[in-house]
């Protein structure tokens, strides 16, 4: 069963209602998801109460995320990782229902966006993961690769590439997977992040001499080893929590709504 919350969560400081109508029309029109093919439905994936205050951001639409935003006083989360996927069973139950008792007893609202929030150019995780790593991406149809222009290619000047992985390990406070290349310089480095594993082949197709994503897949050791291209692994969960607060932040400043990011650590 769900664990109970307080009937009277704590309010965060008054702002003014924006319906969630308009919030959603913003998420939207920034995030532009008819562009994309997706693996489940983007924007609102479960009603809440018609007017927004507080919005919470989180990466994934776990109970524990939902119940600390209940406890934070929010009227909407919006999440990288919703409820919905494709080929998932219809039936709510378990895990489902205890998510979904969560949001409707509250009258909280579920906003998630899957791709169009990895795409970004400037709020999406990709476009963070490298503000945060102090990469600078090439522009536009220069700089993307692989299913839907998702990887992001840009320039780094190290020497190798374990000094590179020390450098990602420090940035995002994560234990780095590194299938070592031979010993070179680097100049040419591209990323995706999350589950991004089988764009490896791409981003050697696009020249890149590292290639730096979420997970690890058995074929991609070897394929680094016999490419000479450096592999990371940083960590899904670390890769991926930079685009959702960014995004909160950006669209609670424009609608003035208040904005808080509640991050629920995954060691994936």
């Amino acid at each position: 069963m769900p664990t109970s919350i307080a009937a009277s969560p704590a309010s965060p400081p008054a702002s003014p209602a924006v319906e969630t109508r308009v919030l959603l029309r913003h998420l939207d029109a920034t995030l532009q998801p008819e562009r994309f093919k997706d693996y489940g439905p983007n924007g609102l994936q479960v009603e809440g109460r018609a007017r927004v205050r507080h919005l919470v951001s989180g990466v994934t639409a776990s109970r524990e995320l939902i119940e600390r935003a209940i406890e934070a006083g929010a009227d909407a989360i919006l999440v990288h990782h919703g409820l919905f996927w494709r080929g998932q069973s219809a039936c709510v139950t378990g895990w489902m229902k205890q998510r979904l008792a969560l949001l409707l007893a509250h009258d909280v609202n579920l906003l998630a966006y899957h791709l169009p929030l990895d795409a970004h150019p400037s709020l999406g995780n990709n476009a963070q993961l490298a503000q945060r790593l102090g990469f600078t991406p090439l522009a536009d149809g220069w700089g993307r690769f692989g299913e839907q222009d998702l990887g992001f290619v840009g320039h780094t000047d190290c020497p190798d590439a374990r000094t590179l992985a020390m450098h990602v390990q420090q940035r995002l406070g994560r234990a780095v997977t590194l299938i070592d290349a031979p010993e070179r310089p680097l100049r040419r480095i591209g990323w995706c992040s999350g589950g991004a594993q089988d764009y490896f082949e791409a981003a050697i197709a696009a020249g890149v001499d590292a290639f730096i994503t979420g997970e690890l897949s058995e074929p991609q050791t070897h394929l680094a080893r016999e490419c000479g291209v450096a592999y990371l692994a940083c960590g899904h969960h670390a890769t991926e929590r930079y685009g959702a607060p960014a995004l909160g932040a950006a669209v609670a400043a424009e609608l003035g709504l208040t904005h808080q990011f509640i991050d629920v650590d995954s060691p994936a």
